[in-house]
């Protein structure tokens, strides 16, 4: 019988803050996530002292290569004033700032610390695109980088798969950038910020201006159908189905369960946190779920004695279109090969009985890789306090929320849930 892991110590959130996500090219690492610390110690209802900060957990992937500098926890420690307090990195590819976030709840758990920030930031567009690809390549596996394989090759490989195994096709990858762009613009800290219409239309007026052969696409579907609007990646993966490169940052401030009353009376308890691992596609069985998703989620589930029907919402990592539809089946949402479909019947619309990625997702808000973990925890965390403005879901009693964050092509993965009580 598998064990019920449960924390020693209970652990709730008492703010958050994130800095806008995008490209910065007069922005570094510390400007970003001094935006971030500032509003979320603005977050904290009743106030606190910065100084009861305990430690400092910060996620991030590679600015060693981005921005060629390593030792990040000291140098943002330093800038927000916390040293000598203990500052730690943690890494995980795409997941490093939901470690930092798994690493601080385990911190006060275990009694040694009550209050902990915790957070991640990226600083990924003083370089190139080709050079961007080199170092998110540095993710993948041995194998995966020696063959050549980048990460637009690596899930239009699972695309394929599932394409093959269940049915669906590049249309049905549609309805995901459809629908995280309906939701982009309610989103003030995303990146782009426009609906596939909007951009649509924005198209057609320049060429206009310009005197161009204006373009005759009737709707979303023609403009993404179009190869030159819309260009291939790498099969079936086209420009819109893939996430942008972006810089940001974003942060947490956890407490002990029985002080966090002391700083807002709203907080929001973690009642389930899973990680799992993965193996390299090359020794994969089957390459259209990702085990280390069905283990973080089996994990947290399991500690919080929740089943997938009832989590009310949910940020899913979708670096790519087929991304969210693979791991909404991974954390059960939906039977296997059933994802796509959802979406289609608009099951994870705002509006719908399962929303995902109401803050536009990876794909629109943006992907500082460093920071996306907590970035999303904190869409979770605007939702059930109510304060997601124009994108709040239309949920009487919005109690349960989650977000599931990807590292690599598989490796690490992490499902936290949180609850409004």
């Amino acid at each position: 019988m598998k064990k019920r892991r449960q924390l020693a110590r209970e652990v709730a959130v008492i703010g958050a803050g994130m800095s806008k996500f995008g490209m910065f090219p007069d922005k570094n690492s510390k400007d970003l996530f001094v935006e971030a610390y500032n509003e979320a110690l603005a977050s904290v209802d009743k106030g606190m002292d910065p100084n009861d900060i305990d430690a400092l957990y910060l996620g991030n992937f590679t600015n060693d290569f981005f921005v060629h500098q390593g030792h990040w926890g000291p140098i943002i420690s330093d800038i927000i004033g916390l040293v000598p307090k203990p500052a730690t990195r943690t890494e995980g590819a795409c997941a490093s700032s939901a470690l930092s976030f798994r690493e601080g709840v385990f911190a006060i758990a275990s009694g040694f610390y009550d209050i902990v920030l915790v957070g991640g930031v990226e600083d990924m567009s003083k370089r190139t695109t080709e050079e961007v690809t080199e170092g998110l390549a540095l993710a993948t596996t041995p194998y995966e980088g020696n063959v050549g394989f980048t990460f637009p090759g690596v899930f239009g490989a699972i695309a394929t798969a599932y394409f093959s195994k269940y049915g669906a096709t590049r249309e049905h990858l549609m309805n995901v950038t459809i629908k995280s762009h309906k939701n982009a613009p309610l989103n003030p800290k995303g990146q782009f910020r426009q609906t596939i219409r909007e951009i649509m239309a924005a198209r057609i007026e320049r060429a206009r201006e310009r005197g161009q052969p204006v373009p005759t696409w009737q709707d979303e579907r023609e403009f993404l159908r179009d190869d030159k609007a819309n260009p291939t990646v790498a099969w079936p993966m086209k420009l819109y189905d893939c996430c942008p490169i972006s810089d940001g940052a974003a942060c947490m401030i956890l407490a002990a369960a029985d002080i966090a009353r002391n700083f807002t009376d709203y907080p929001l308890y973690v009642v389930g946190i899973g990680q799992g691992s993965g193996r390299g596609l090359h020794a994969s069985p089957d390459i259209t779920y990702f085990e280390a998703t069905r283990y973080a989620a089996q994990e947290a589930y399991g500690m919080s004695g929740l089943k997938p029907d009832d989590i009310q919402f949910s940020e899913v990592h979708d670096c790519f279109s087929i991304a969210e539809i693979v791991h909404m089946e991974d954390l059960g949402f939906f039977k296997p090969g059933e994802g796509y479909k959802a979406v289609e019947a608009g099951l994870t619309a705002r509006d719908g009985s399962k929303p995902i990625n109401t803050s536009g997702g990876l794909k629109c808000k943006g992907h500082p890789v460093g920071a996306t973990g907590v970035g999303q925890l904190l869409e979770v965390w605007k939702q059930l306090r109510g304060e997601a403005g124009e994108r709040q879901l239309p949920i009487r009693d919005l109690r349960i929320g989650a977000a599931h964050n990807l590292g690599g092509t598989g490796g690490t993965c992490t499902f936290t849930i949180l609850e409004r009580r």
